[in-house]
């Protein structure tokens, strides 16, 4: 008869220096050994020129960047099955198109 061994209880804690941000950009960046993501913030103050203002970069192994691509996918899915289908083309709202008077 095997047993299984018990799941250690997982305890979340912040460190002193914890932060939030939000991030509508994100860069990654490939190498034999990690996968960096490079969160920031991405403007525009015109369609011709987009500003994008790194802010964290995150380094993961690429077993890390798995179980993420992973617990991303699943997550995804569910939300699509609430929401809807996510659209990933370019939306050109908050652009006037033709002259502005």
């Amino acid at each position: 008869m095997s047993t299984t061994p018990a799941q250690p209880q997982v305890k979340l804690t912040q460190t002193a220096d914890y932060r939030e941000s939000y991030a509508n950009s994100v860069h990654v960046r490939v190498s034999v050994w990690d996968f960096q993501l490079v969160f920031g913030l991405a403007s525009s103050e015109s369609p011709e020129e987009v500003t994008i203002r790194n802010h964290q970069a995150i380094y993961l192994s690429p077993q890390q960047a798995k179980a993420l691509w992973n617990v991303l996918g699943q997550n995804l899915a569910q939300y699509e099955q609430a929401f809807g289908t996510l659209n990933l083309e370019p939306q050109s709202h908050g652009f006037p198109q033709g002259p502005v008077n």
